[in-house]
């Protein structure tokens, strides 16, 4: 039986990342993936590498910031080693604060900025100029420095580069099983086969919990969102965010519309009802969104967490390791989750404290 160095449970772009990492110190790694690499909860999400105060908990700040900065080399690294193209904007985000889809007053409003320490300061360009296809809203919205990558374009780029770096891969059968010897591991058990590595890491997101001996409470919550072909390849250059949904372009003029939050266990099917409420607030916002043309609908299952927070770090066993419970910023923390779990695994000091995260704070009660 062949024997690899670390074992990697999930083809997320979690475990794909850290698969890469790992691989470029030297190590022999497998991935263990129980669908299609990448097809999981990463290929379902809208990509916005979203790092502001308003809106990341504290606890996860200083991780959400460095990965958001270490993002344009990592798309660079991805797109060297597989040769292809990822689809990374950074023309910024609108965010409204208040309801945007229900509230129009007849005078348009200016954009806000956010300076470094969260200030909002005024711009130069009012909102007509900057998005004229967007309807007046009630309230001007802040604008925020923020970037947005397609998952799907990364996600591929992840695979192939992790192919391309010498990565091995089981792909349609499901771990069931962390073995344990000697009180240490040995390596994973699925259904139709028993692979055997020193160090195994848990990256298998929404499924993370039913992988044993330890049980981590990570639950699957439900995201359901459409893309749309905009009449205009440039309808809109900015990422549009309110309270209810929020509208990603791509370059090559699709637009997502999403997406909902919905505690429905592993359900993925998309519900019509669900999916036209979300497309037409869009077209609320977004009239000439009308002449839209729908291209698909799907529902992604993110990995949540009691506390909202990921779960990284070392288990009580030793040579098993947990990499999960991103929720909805797993495309923007994989940079990170990649840099610190390897410090960890390969035994560096990690570029920043993971205490708050570590999977032991549910053992205690935390």
């Amino acid at each position: 039986m062949k024997n690899w160095e670390a074992i990697i449970v999930g083809a997320g772009i979690i475990g794909l990342s850290l698969a890469r990492e790992l691989r470029k110190t030297g190590m022999s790694v497998l991935v263990v993936e129980r669908g299609e690499p990448g097809r999981e909860a990463s290929w379902a999400a809208g990509g916005m590498l979203v790092d502001s105060e308003r809106e990341t908990p504290p606890a996860l700040q200083s991780l959400a910031s460095a990965s958001a900065r270490m993002y344009p080399e990592f798309v660079r690294e991805l797109e060297n080693e597989s040769g292809s193209k990822i689809d990374l904007r950074s023309e910024g985000t609108l965010l409204f604060l208040e309801n945007a889809v229900t509230k129009f007053p007849p005078q348009r409003g200016q954009a806000l900025a956010t300076a470094g320490d969260g200030t909002a300061l005024q711009l130069s360009s009012p909102l007509s100029q900057l998005e004229p296809n967007l309807r007046p809203p009630a309230h001007a919205p802040m604008f925020l420095a923020e970037r947005c990558v397609d998952p799907r374009d990364v996600t591929s780029a992840s695979v192939a580069a992790a192919r391309q770096v010498g990565v091995d891969f089981s792909s349609g059968d499901p771990v069931i099983n962390v073995e344990i010897a000697a009180g240490k591991v040995a390596g994973v058990r699925t259904n139709r086969n028993t692979f055997a590595a020193a160090t195994v890491v848990n990256c298998a997101g929404a499924w993370s919990g039913q992988i044993g001996p330890h049980a981590f409470p990570t639950r699957p919550v439900k995201g359901q969102m459409l893309c749309v072909v905009m009449p205009e390849k440039n309808l809109l250059r900015h990422v549009i965010r309110t309270p209810e949904f929020y509208l990603i372009p791509r370059s090559d003029g699709r637009l997502l519309i999403g997406a909902t939050v919905e505690e429905a266990g592993f359900d993925k099917q998309t519900i019509p009802e669900t999916i036209e409420k979300l497309r037409m607030a869009a077209l609320a916002l977004v009239p000439r969104l009308a002449e839209a043309r729908t291209l698909e609908a799907w529902a992604g299952l993110r990995p949540g967490t009691p506390d909202a927070l990921p779960i990284l770090g070392a288990t009580p066993t030793a040579g098993y390791f947990v990499a999960t419970g991103h929720f909805r910023d797993g495309i923007l923390l994989a940079p990170i989750t990649a840099k610190i779990i390897a410090a960890l695994i390969t035994g560096s000091q990690p570029a920043l404290a993971i205490s708050a995260f570590s999977p032991v704070r549910f053992a205690q009660g935390q």
